[in-house]
């Protein structure tokens, strides 16, 4: 991987990653196009270079990770059910990262739902405090964004809808919930191919992690008043989209899954 094809990976992930798209689905595809081998480093950097636009989180929202103990307990119980998980399924997921046509496929669906998701959670509830027991139903809605394709951001989003928050709170939860679930599966991504960050390659990770955290900054701002303002629906026409393209070149015999 040079320099450019991590500075084109990095801005991916960064107008991605707190977009209901699904970031890891558009960096595979975005892999695949800049014709990039598949090999550890390359996994590593896909899962770790996430580390930098959560990070813009921390940055943005600093008062809210220093507000009470309380918070951090709820981010954990939201954690609880996409740790377990992944710890126990994490060969399975790592072999349907490799597979184009599921991305393809979740995004269809996703799009589909995100189409009309407004109208199926309409009812707001007016106190908007979460529980620990609605950051424990967000978290099992986060396990879903497991299947390569369906969006953390968008299935943490509609779970925190449907424990009858407004968009604008659950687009936050669900930032704020991507910290610890996507650092911990950043340093366990590490330490199982550490082997392959050799000292050359180091660089080239901490790019794309310094472009990603500078992308996301301007991106998650702007998501947020767009969300507030007009909704999912636009994200679900461009994901049928998108999904739609890739399905027809996978019909015709181009061969996306291995570059």
């Amino acid at each position: 991987m040079s320099f450019l094809q991590a500075f084109i990976i990095a801005i991916v992930e960064g107008i991605t990653e707190f977009l209901p798209i699904s970031s890891t689905g558009h960096m595979i595809i975005t892999e695949k196009i800049l014709g990039i081998a598949d090999d550890d480093f390359v996994k590593a950097f896909i899962v770790n270079i996430q580390f930098g636009a959560i990070l813009s989180v921390v940055v943005l929202y600093w008062k809210r990770f220093v507000q009470s103990v309380n918070f951090y307990f709820k981010l954990f119980v939201a954690f609880i059910p996409a740790a377990i998980i992944g710890f126990l399924l994490g060969d399975y997921i790592d072999a349907l990262l490799e597979n184009v046509t599921v991305v393809a496929i979740s995004l269809v669906v996703g799009g589909i739902i995100l189409i009309f998701v407004d109208k199926w959670f309409v009812k707001i509830d007016e106190n908007q405090e979460i529980s620990p027991r609605k950051a424990l139903v967000i978290g099992f809605f986060q396990v879903i964004a497991m299947i390569p394709g369906v969006s953390r951001s968008a299935a943490t989003i509609i779970g925190g809808m449907a424990q009858k928050l407004n968009r604008k709170n659950a687009a936050e939860f669900s930032f704020f919930l991507a910290v610890p679930t996507m650092a911990a599966a950043a340093a366990y991504k590490l330490l199982k191919n550490y082997h392959s960050i050799t000292n050359d390659k180091i660089g080239i990770l901490l790019f794309g992690n310094i472009i990603a955290f500078i992308v996301a900054a301007f991106a998650i701002k702007t998501f947020i008043r767009f969300l507030s303002k007009n909704g999912f629906r636009l994200f679900g026409y461009y994901r049928i989209i998108v999904g739609s393209i890739i399905l027809i070149l996978l019909a015709l015999g181009i061969d996306l899954s291995v570059v």
